[in-house]
């Protein structure tokens, strides 16, 4: 911790723990303390930490070749891009690194469709996000936040976005109607704003309007796909299918950066060589890897167990919710769960989180009074009773 504070940033604010070991759901520190890790880097080892299929297929292809850049065809590239665009149902996939990268591209994607394709006049392109939305903190992603911790002293900013309320369609049609809209970027649920869960219909409501004023949906699912919320993509809730879909974090397993951006013919092609790109997209190692992690998805039937457990979990959050007056909300989908706690006796959600973490669990606040449970998708129901236990212990003990 030391080390950090003398010769890191100071752009993050960590819980004080050093950890330095992972299995399925367990984190270990450096003094043999175990812990449930409740946090899953943020839905990045939704398949639990070195999971030993994804470890080996990683080291596999380690031992043969790692990057060869995109200046060269490479082996296993184009096997990657055949499974992923089968597996989502998309004609073509843009690999990236990041899940912020992939919001990039998305952006340039739309951009370039509303020119070739839709007719927008050059440089008046506009794209629509909701507030509260977050998607990282390149330039690009700062610019379309209403959040001061993500934009504060860092403008100018990038112009053509326009902000509108999360969960209103009304807000939504209002602001498409303008025929420079290139697309609307979404979270299904928003994440760091809180596990944020809009009304039934609502990401049906929005591909209905998408389509009827011919602007691209794009939805973000770098932290709500691979099966965190109950279904492989947030958006299977709704049965809807996005023009473009991002995705990024659980692809790789929580091993390597990993993301994607997928999208049919006509909004994929418009790109052409040389209009972007990127040194370590589509590398060899991250394209094993991701096969990997997209394959133990599906074999192990996580959707399904995120489905099952996650409303276990809510119901016991919600009877104790009734036992306590410092939890005034809980909701989620699958394992994706929040709960809102009232600062009570000048205790503040990072003082309960502090005390998780005495108890031997693991998770974060965000924006202050929420706190964000996404274990590990791989959790059993006796693992995740006994996480209830703790958080119950927790909780009651600030009564």
């Amino acid at each position: 911790m030391e080390l950090e504070d003398n010769y890191g940033a100071h752009n993050y604010h960590p819980i004080p723990v050093v950890l330095e070991r992972g299995e399925g759901v367990y984190v270990w520190d450096v003094n043999g303390k175990k812990y449930f890790d409740f946090l899953a880097a943020y839905s990045a080892v939704n398949q639990g930490h070195c999971h030993p299929r994804i470890i080996k297929a990683l080291i596999n292809q380690a031992q043969k070749l790692t990057l060869t850049s995109r200046a060269f065809y490479n082996s296993i590239l184009g096997e990657y891009e055949k499974y992923i665009t089968s597996y989502f149902g998309y004609d073509k996939v843009l690999p990236m690194n990041t899940g912020v990268e992939g919001g990039e591209t998305a952006l340039k994607l739309a951009r370039r469709w509303a020119y070739d394709v839709k007719g927008v006049e050059k440089n008046k392109a506009k794209v629509v996000f909701a507030k509260g939305n977050f998607w990282g903190r390149t330039l690009a992603a700062i610019s379309s936040s209403n959040d001061p911790s993500s934009f504060e002293g860092f403008g100018p900013f990038l112009s053509g976005f326009e902000l509108i309320e999360y969960n209103n369609l009304n807000s939504l049609e209002e602001a498409i109607k303008d025929p420079n809209t290139a697309a609307f970027m979404v979270e299904p649920i928003q994440g760091e704003a809180g596990v944020i869960v809009p009304d039934n219909n609502y990401l049906k409501g929005v591909r209905a309007l998408c389509t009827k004023y011919n602007v691209l949906f794009i939805a973000d699912e770098v932290q709500t796909g691979l099966g965190r919320t109950g279904k492989m993509l947030a958006c299977d809730h709704e049965g809807v299918k996005p023009d473009i879909l991002i995705l990024g974090k659980a692809l790789s397993g929580g091993t390597i950066p990993v993301s994607a951006v997928l999208a049919n013919n006509e909004v994929m092609l418009t790109i052409k060589p040389g209009e972007h790109g990127s040194t370590y997209g589509g590398n060899p190692l991250a394209c094993a890897v991701a096969m990997e992690a997209l394959k133990v998805l599906k074999d192990e039937k996580l959707s399904e167990n995120s489905e099952a457990l996650g409303i276990i979990f809510r119901d016991e959050m919600n009877r104790l919710k009734n036992e306590s007056d410092l939890i005034t909300d809980v909701r989620g989908k699958g394992l994706f769960n929040a709960i809102v706690i009232k600062e009570l006796n000048g205790k503040t959600a990072l003082d309960v989180c502090l005390k998780f973490a005495e108890n031997g669990l693991l998770a974060k606040p965000t924006h202050g009074d929420i706190i964000r449970f996404a274990p590990p998708l791989v959790i059993n129901r006796e693992q995740l009773m006994e996480c209830v236990n703790i958080i119950r212990q927790v909780i009651l003990s600030f009564k």
